[in-house]
């Protein structure tokens, strides 16, 4: 077996109106492959070119994968079936083992019913409380969803003025907030929130394209809060000291356990400036969380993975506990059940994986994220992902002294793949994946072993607003979690959420904090948890004291960053 090596190019205009016109063709909802995009590469005026498409209505931005055709041949004997999970025992179902709800449309969200093929790691199914939990919720969102009469109630309570005592539905809306992985953890910390509180969660998704990167999560009904509609002017702040978060309306006495007895009541609703400046920090006391559910309507402006700071409240910690008696599964089982990629998303990750990285007998992710803050040379970046490589044992070793790369290796590796390797870079520069391809095909991996590099895109910049690039990086963050390994940068939330979802303790690459190359390079994680980097520190609560014991033993200081907080089991 030969396998393909090979990165994204961006091509300034269509190769031909053939394929224009098979990017245009649409969806195939029952299954068929879309002309011109089968499960292997098109073969187009000597260049290999992998289909990365969005879809009808995004193909006037296509971009298209351009490979050497003379470095690269890919050869899938298995009908796209190679590195798939094929077997269901408990657990592995499409369902998760009663993590997702049944019944809902195939064809609408295919990534819900087919992800469980995909992902090689199964190491937590959801509790029996989980589940009774989840479909409790399920039953209320359909209850209090928009287009309900519940909905409608608790909109024009909100217009009144002032909060009701009593009202059956009340609501966390999520606000977007940063790029996509600190959207993807802050959608599942508000998530968890709502489950412990009894809320609706509701995202407040951009009215264009908002159906562009994840499906429905609930059964029956929608997460969408109907933005046009709302009646909170100016929804989205535009910094972190909102006017009305729960810290000003707390010092100006209009809400909290001082809050002066006035006419107006309880506030109609409350922002939550929970993002990395953390301007709301007593929102993780108890007493005031005794507060805040007298508010009917809590807006969540946030950019942090904070479920770790939840466990710290004492009126959550029995509950949590009941929820994920491991510790560690919190946002891998939440990131599995709530966010699914939409059908053009899904087919970008599907078909790059089984024309690349399916034939494979190993995957390995390899995502590199540099900080303003902790930028190092590239050159240093490499030699740091070497030496982290060689201290923990990820990437496959190369026989320096011999050369001659894959093509030395190729006549002990085996016709099927078995002593095969694929590695996927992620990162915004093409730096690395050259020089980890240039690696590979001057020297032979030791044993013989046939290794291969791929990146499917090196856009330069992170563009937040822009949804394809937003499709692309969610499409990525789902191949990262196909891998059966991942080396990530440390503090990253792109590497937080694929470690979540593929169920791995990556190994964690350090940040070069003050410009300087760490020692030691990288750590292995312990724990598969996002890492809360902006905790609540130094807040002193005065509520229910908390189980300092058991919250010693779970809440603990990340592997990459000093000043944040994980759970551990």
């Amino acid at each position: 077996m030969e396998m393909a090596s090979g990165a994204a190019r961006m091509v300034s205009k269509p190769v031909d109106d053939d394929l224009k016109a098979a990017a245009a063709a649409p969806e195939p909802w029952l299954g068929r492959e879309k002309a011109g995009c089968s499960r292997g590469a098109l073969l187009v005026g000597g260049l290999l070119l992998a289909c990365f498409v969005l879809g009808r209505e995004s193909a006037s931005s296509m971009p298209w994968l351009q490979i050497d055709v003379a470095k690269a041949k890919l050869t899938d004997t298995t009908n796209g079936t190679a590195g798939l999970t094929t077997d269901a025992p408990r657990g592995r179902d499409e369902l998760f083992g009663g993590l997702l709800p049944a019944g809902m449309d195939r064809r609408a969200c295919r990534s819900r019913y087919e992800a469980w093929r995909y992902y090689k790691h199964f190491p937590y199914a959801a509790s029996a409380h989980l589940q009774s939990k989840l479909r409790a919720y399920e039953a209320r969102h359909r209850r209090c969803a928009p287009g309900t009469p519940l909905y409608a109630k608790a909109v024009e309570q909100l217009r009144s003025g002032r909060s009701a005592e009593g009202l059956e539905c009340t609501y966390v809306v999520w606000l977007p907030f940063d790029g996509l992985g600190n959207r993807m953890l802050s959608m599942v910390s508000g998530f968890l929130y709502a489950l412990l509180t009894g809320r609706v969660f509701l995202a407040a998704l951009p009215a264009a394209g908002s159906g562009d990167l994840f499906c429905e999560p609930f059964p029956g009904t929608t997460w969408r809060l109907p933005v046009e509609d709302f009646p909170v002017p100016d929804l989205v702040p535009r910094g972190q000291s909102i006017e009305r978060s729960y810290t000003r309306l707390l010092d100006a006495k209009a809400v909290g356990p001082a809050a002066n007895a006035t006419a107006l009541g309880v506030p109609p609703y409350v922002y939550l400036s929970l993002g990395w400046q953390l301007k709301d920090p007593l929102f993780f006391c108890g007493e005031h969380q005794q507060v805040l559910r007298d508010v009917n309507w809590l807006l969540l402006y946030s950019d942090l993975y904070f479920a770790p700071s939840l466990y710290g409240v004492a009126e959550f910690q029995d509950e949590l506990r009941r929820l994920f008696p491991s510790k560690e599964s919190v946002s891998h089982l939440l990131s599995r059940y709530l966010l699914h990629p939409t059908n053009p998303v899904w087919r970008l990750a599907t078909t790059y994986y089984r024309s690349y990285l399916a034939p494979a007998k190993r995957r390995i992710g390899v995502q590199i994220r540099m900080f303003g803050f902790g930028s190092i040379p590239v050159d240093d970046m490499y030699s740091q992902i070497l030496a982290c490589s060689r201290q923990e044992h990820v990437l496959p070793e190369t026989d320096d002294d011999a050369t001659g790369g894959n093509e030395a290796a190729a006549a002990a590796s085996s016709e099927d793949g078995s002593n095969s390797t694929a590695i996927l870079v992620a990162s915004l520069y093409a730096d690395y994946y050259e020089r980890l391809r240039r690696r590979y095909y001057e020297h032979p991996a030791k044993g013989g072993e046939r290794v291969a590099v791929f990146q499917p895109s090196h856009e330069e910049r992170q563009a937040t607003d822009n949804m394809a690039h937003n499709q692309r990086a969610l499409a990525e963050i789902y191949l990262l979690s196909f891998c059966e390994e991942l080396l990530t940068s440390g503090r990253s939330t792109f590497g937080y959420v694929s470690s979540s979802l593929a169920g791995v303790r990556p190994t964690i690459l350090l940040t070069a904090d003050g410009h300087k190359v760490p020692e030691p390079p990288c750590r292995r994680a312990v724990s598969m948890e996002p890492c809360n980097l902006t905790p609540p520190l130094r807040v002193h609560c005065q509520g229910k004291p908390v189980d300092k014991e058991d919250l010693a033993r779970h809440l603990r200081v990340c592997e990459d960053s000093k000043v944040s907080v994980k759970l551990f089991d």
